[in-house]
């Protein structure tokens, strides 16, 4: 069912493709420097153009436009690598306590309710009163606002509390997760 404006638009789209994939591709490995990843962010770059190809084609400077598109999803890869290093930075290469006598009755207790806490509310717990993290530094591991951190650690031991049935969920908390499992102890 194509017209002729269409046809012409995918020939046109097509052509410019083929004179600017391989720039934008290199573009995309220089701003990242992973050139796995470059031919990735120059395919979705260009898709990008062809759902806006009316737009593109008609602007002064369809190649500026589309080296744009390439430098806004690169930046948000490293951002989104960046994040995710600090993250995993955060959660596994905190310090390794251990308790030389656990309380093993006690933390199955612990790591049963929280296991109960949905995700959200469970990493702030953990990150928050077994890590000792504050809340900017769980809000930054978790991708969320302070307010959100806050909030979530409120609700995830208020419903810790009613699980454990103690006003000292904290200090069961951590007490309860780091002696079995380490600051790497996964919920398994």
């Amino acid at each position: 069912m194509g017209t002729v404006v269409d046809d012409a638009a995918s020939v046109e789209f097509h052509a410019f493709f083929e004179r600017h994939y391989n720039e934008l591709a290199r573009l995309a490995q220089l701003l990242t420097g992973e050139p796995d990843t470059a031919d990735d962010l120059a395919a979705d770059a260009l898709l990008a153009l062809w759902h806006r190809w009316d737009r593109v084609r008609a602007a002064d400077h369809p190649v500026a436009y589309a080296r744009g598109v390439v430098a806004n999803l690169a930046r948000t890869r490293i951002r989104a690598a960046v994040r995710e290093r600090r993250r995993i930075t955060l959660f596994w290469s905190q310090r390794e306590d251990r308790a030389e006598n656990p309380d093993v009755p006690g933390t199955v207790d612990v790591q049963e309710a929280l296991r109960r806490l949905p995700f959200r509310k469970r990493a702030c717990v953990v990150l928050r009163h077994a890590f000792d993290l504050s809340e900017k530094d769980t809000a930054l591991a978790l991708g969320i606002s302070v307010g959100t951190v806050k909030s979530q650690t409120s609700k995830g031991m208020t419903e810790l509390k009613r699980l454990l049935g103690t006003e000292e969920a904290s200090v069961r908390v951590r007490a309860g997760v780091l002696p079995l499992g380490g600051a790497g102890g996964r919920d398994r």
